[in-house]
């Protein structure tokens, strides 16, 4: 396959790229095709990696309005009611609704995701129905699992075994919920207890962190000193930390320099975040949002993800992360030419890299050819317009292509 004068990721200079055998053979100005080679002419066109959502609740999607709405929008009665729909999970159930959403995923350019999996349940329904999906969406989607405690692990009965044979049964990561335990000691020993395991297993860590607009909720520096004192630094995740919204400027210029030394990793979830942010407050009314900016220009790693597809949490979501990232940047504030020329980051290397997979993510010579071609010249007229996703290639395959629509005006 040869990809005929593109512009890779923004690059005023139009290039080809030829793939063979799955991966990115040559990338140069002018490439003679090959006898019988497909040739694809996206002359001026744009091409970024693929897209990433490292935060999504596979096991929850689709059961908006299961067993009834949540009319007050809190993320408590969220809980609440998922609590009341996880009693009627089956294998099946959950394979199906989460093969549905990564469909709907990858017809948006996703090729990589990471879900987070309710385990505080004790057959661990939901989590061994996942780990075959896993396996199923392989030859067109990279799925990672983490195992997300939702009502707690000290705080839920058997907590710890049922992380332990999560860790056992094969996730990727291992998730935590610090500022829903019971209380702050609790909160600080789920974080020591989740380290421990992590390590024991060799697994990633993606913790749900201070998902609260409460200022005096920190689990954040108890998870950044752990991530910087066991070394694992990038192979930690703090999702959320929306509390971080509601921190005195002081007490968060002592925590960037934790932050900045551990090196861990941070997802912002604007759709979701925002929605569920500030429904104590009257006015000022808080956006629920974590200073994606601040943490950004201190070089701290931010990506956004989805979190949630119809389910007690959000009662809408498409999989489309032009959206997550056209709402981020609005309520983020980062609407600088340049922070949206390369805003695509927020929603590709950057979610690879809390996946930790950017050994085989990119666009370079050597790597598979996974990559899609935007039906715009850059990045900006792209999320302006929201551009069409010509061609989502993965490992060499074409998995989705869209013909641009046709428009005629009789005015």
């Amino acid at each position: 396959m040869l990809i005929k004068q593109v512009s890779i990721e923004n690059n005023s200079k139009l290039t080809d790229i030829r793939v063979e055998n799955g991966l990115i053979q040559a990338i140069e100005p002018h490439l003679t095709p090959l006898a019988q080679e497909q040739v694809i002419d996206a002359t001026n066109k744009v091409v970024i990696p693929p897209f990433v959502d490292p935060h999504v609740h596979l096991d929850s999607t689709q059961t908006a309005g299961e067993p009834e709405w949540n009319e007050s929008g809190t993320l408590f009665d969220g809980i609440r009611i998922w609590s009341e729909r996880k009693k009627q999970l089956t294998h099946m159930d959950v394979k199906r609704r989460a093969i549905k959403t990564l469909r709907i995923q990858a017809e948006h350019g996703l090729q990589f995701v990471r879900s987070h999996v309710d385990v505080t349940d004790p057959d661990l329904t939901a989590l061994k129905a996942l780990i075959e999906v896993r396996e199923e969406v392989k030859p067109w989607m990279e799925l990672q699992l983490v195992a997300f405690p939702q009502e707690g692990i000290l705080s839920f009965p058997h907590g710890r075994e049922l992380m332990e044979k999560a860790a056992h049964l094969g996730v990727d990561a291992l998730g935590a919920i610090p500022h829903f335990e019971f209380t702050r000691e609790y909160g600080i020993e789920s974080l020591q207890f989740v380290f421990d395991l992590a390590q024991q297993y060799h697994l990633l860590i993606d913790a749900h962190t201070d998902e609260i607009d409460d200022p005096s909720s920190r689990s954040l520096e108890t998870l950044a000193t752990l991530a910087l004192e066991t070394g694992m630094k990038e192979q930690v995740t703090a999702s959320h930390t929306t509390a971080m919204g509601s921190y005195n400027d002081a007490y968060t210029y002592k925590l960037m320099r934790l932050l900045k030394m551990a090196d861990l990793n941070f997802i912002a979830n604007p759709l979701i975040n925002m929605y569920l942010g500030g429904r104590f407050d009257t006015y000022p009314k808080r956006r629920g949002l974590t200073r994606v900016k601040e943490l950004h220009q201190n070089g701290i790693n931010v990506a956004f993800g989805e979190d949630d597809i119809k389910d007690p949490w959000y009662p809408m979501g498409n999989g489309d992360m032009l959206e997550v990232l056209h709402l981020g940047l609005h309520a983020t504030q980062m609407m600088g030419y340049t922070e949206i020329m390369q805003s695509y980051q927020f929603v590709t290397t950057h979610g690879a890299r809390v996946m930790q997979v950017e050994d085989h993510y990119g666009i370079e010579v050597g790597k598979p050819a996974s990559f899609l071609i935007l039906d715009a010249k850059n990045f900006y007229d792209a999320l302006n317009t929201h551009a069409e996703i010509l061609y989502s290639i993965h490992a060499g395959k074409i998995l989705a292509e869209t013909k641009p629509a046709e428009h005629s005006f009789n005015f």
